[in-house]
């Protein structure tokens, strides 16, 4: 049941305790392990009597009669906001991710390495996703004539995504080069989709004093020069067996994996919890508004940008039980050296 009301500080500590003493061991926590660890001293008496105000409250659960308690999905609510901003990553685990991101060139292959790090920082699944190449911007274009009718068109975003194609079409180098030049000069730096808009309306308006220029543009623009890649997401998945040392039950487990190789589900998961304008990382218990098979399942996640522009987003799934100090500040720390990296590279 939900949550009663707020909680005050005895009852914050030993929440917090029973939390991470069941994220360490995956043990139903009692009153007599907690006294033994209890800054104020408390007598088990007294714990027993705490615990039972917050299982009343919504915030703890006995298995069995005889059993201490374990956490509710509220429990771990609480606990992740009270535990933000605190954590602070350590240097080992700093330089595991700087070395398994350096030299990444571009943003698919960041995030692709980006789900490596994670499933291995996490001990649980690391998740990538890059969006369509749609959302890139231009750096430049270049086109050459190879033969008559064959046209190579080559173009190259910010993030450092090289594309050529070769068309069919029967224009001169000279024009070719008048409307790389224009492309360039005028559409650096716009989305590809902005650009493609754009350019669309200046053809349809611009007919007289660039006349030539604007066939050639035409052409190129209906061949698929500066077409988009496919709209398709990028997924990135790693440490998928993870999870098979933590979960007993086959049947959940068949039902968790197979979600997971459902690369439509893992973007589904994403864009239902994780908005591209949020700055923070983002703590989302229990996924089973958009996946009932993953309820008991927690995403930890954020989007990855290059300055003001979403390319992806990155996150660790994993069970309830997860170490959310550690994996809310590996996510962090990942999302602001991307626009680092990669800015870098530029």
């Amino acid at each position: 049941m939900p949550p009663s009301g707020p909680i005050g500080h005895r009852e914050r500590e030993i929440l917090t305790a029973i939390v991470e003493t069941f994220i360490a061991t995956g043990e139903p926590v009692g009153s007599r392990l907690l006294s033994r660890s209890n800054r104020e001293a408390l007598s088990p008496a007294t714990i027993r009597n705490v615990m039972a105000d917050l299982s009343d409250a919504g915030y703890l659960e006995q298995t069995h009669t005889s059993s201490g308690r374990v956490p509710t999905t509220e429990a771990y609510r609480y606990y992740v906001e009270q535990i933000s901003g605190e954590a602070h990553l350590s240097p080992g685990d700093q330089t595991i991710i700087r070395d398994t991101l350096a030299g990444a060139t571009d943003a698919s292959e960041f995030l692709e390495r980006t789900s490596r790090v994670l499933s291995l920082i996490s001990k649980n699944v690391g998740v990538a996703v890059a969006v369509p190449g749609a959302k890139n911007a231009l750096e430049h274009v270049y086109f050459s004539r190879l033969a008559d009718q064959k046209v190579l068109a080559v173009l190259v975003t910010r993030s450092g995504v090289v594309r050529d194609r070769v068309l069919r079409l029967d224009i001169s180098q000279t024009d070719l080069d008048a409307a790389a030049r224009y492309i360039n000069e005028n559409f650096r730096g716009w989305t590809m989709n902005d650009m493609r808009i754009e350019l669309q309306r200046r053809l349809e308006m611009e007919r007289s004093e660039y006349d030539r220029l604007m066939q050639s543009l035409e052409q190129l623009y209906k061949q698929g020069a500066l077409a988009a890649e496919s709209a398709t997401q990028t997924v990135f998945v790693e440490g998928a067996s993870n999870l098979v040392a933590n979960e007993q039950d086959r049947q959940r487990l068949q039902e968790m994996l197979k979600t997971l190789e459902e690369k439509g589900k893992i973007v589904q998961l994403l864009e239902a919890y994780l908005d591209a304008k949020q700055e923070a990382v983002r703590v989302v218990i229990g996924l089973d508004e958009a996946l009932p098979s993953m309820s008991n399942f927690v995403l930890i996640g954020a989007p990855a940008r290059i300055g003001g522009e979403v390319m992806g987003s990155l996150a660790v799934i994993g069970p309830t039980r997860i170490d959310y100090q550690h994996t809310m500040t590996a996510v962090s720390y990942i999302a602001r050296l991307f626009d680092k990296i990669l800015n870098e590279t530029e």
